[in-house]
């Protein structure tokens, strides 16, 4: 009994066999974000373009006519220049241009009409001695004038229209218009609707610009005040 009592005591003096604490597991690295792929419907892609090459924009004389006014209502821009060699160009002036004429009839017409009239009537009758007298008398007067004016004319209208675009050297379409004029004070339909054209592609550009230019200033860090 006492050798049981000796080996129990022995036992709980025993120190305790500390439990092994495995490693937390690894936690997996996180991958570095890949960057996100160049858009390339990217509108910033206009504001490369320094060189305009104008394709043809059809073989009538229409076309042709509206192909020369467009080319030089982007010379006198002098933000780009116009090239014949498709080469050197950043990129390619295309479209289709459409110019048509119709007729407008406009009547004119006006009457007026004066008329006036009179009347009167007089009897008398009287009678002595066995002896009858009478008297009568009477008129009538009536008047008409009149006067009319028409006219009729037809004017001519001109109207054309340009839908055009540009595309870059990997064949993207950059900047696309389509615009139509029905003629201006001093210019015709067709040199108004090609000034029309370019004058949206420089709004359109100058936006851009715009854009670009408000990230840049706002990221800019702030000038440190000086200590004297």
């Amino acid at each position: 009994m006492f050798a049981h009592m000796l080996l129990a005591g022995l036992l709980l003096q025993a120190p305790a066999t500390p439990q092994t604490q495995t490693p937390p597991s690894a936690q997996p690295t996180p991958t570095a974000a890949k960057n996100p792929l160049p858009d390339s419907d990217d509108p910033s892609a206009l504001l490369k373009v320094k060189r305009i090459y104008v394709d043809s924009f059809g073989d009538d004389v229409i076309s042709k006519e509206l192909q020369s006014m467009v080319v030089s209502s982007l010379v006198g821009t002098k933000r780009f220049k116009v090239t014949e060699n498709r080469e050197r160009a950043d990129a390619v002036l295309k479209g289709v241009a459409l110019e048509k004429s119709s007729q407008e009839l406009h009547a004119y017409g006006e009457a007026t009409s004066v008329g006036a009239a009179s009347g009167g009537g007089h009897s008398e009758i009287s009678g002595s001695g066995g002896s009858i007298s009478g008297s009568s008398s009477g008129g009538f007067i009536a008047r008409h004038m009149g006067t009319s004016d028409s006219s009729v004319n037809t004017e001519t209208i001109n109207e054309a229209r340009i839908a055009i675009r540009l595309v870059n050297a990997d064949g993207d379409v950059i900047w696309t218009t389509t615009q139509e004029s029905k003629g201006a004070k001093y210019k015709g339909a067709s040199a108004d609707v090609a000034d029309m054209c370019v004058k949206q592609l420089l709004r359109d550009v100058a936006k851009l610009e715009g854009s670009s230019s408000a990230p840049a200033n706002s990221a800019a860090p702030a000038a440190a005040p000086s200590h004297n």
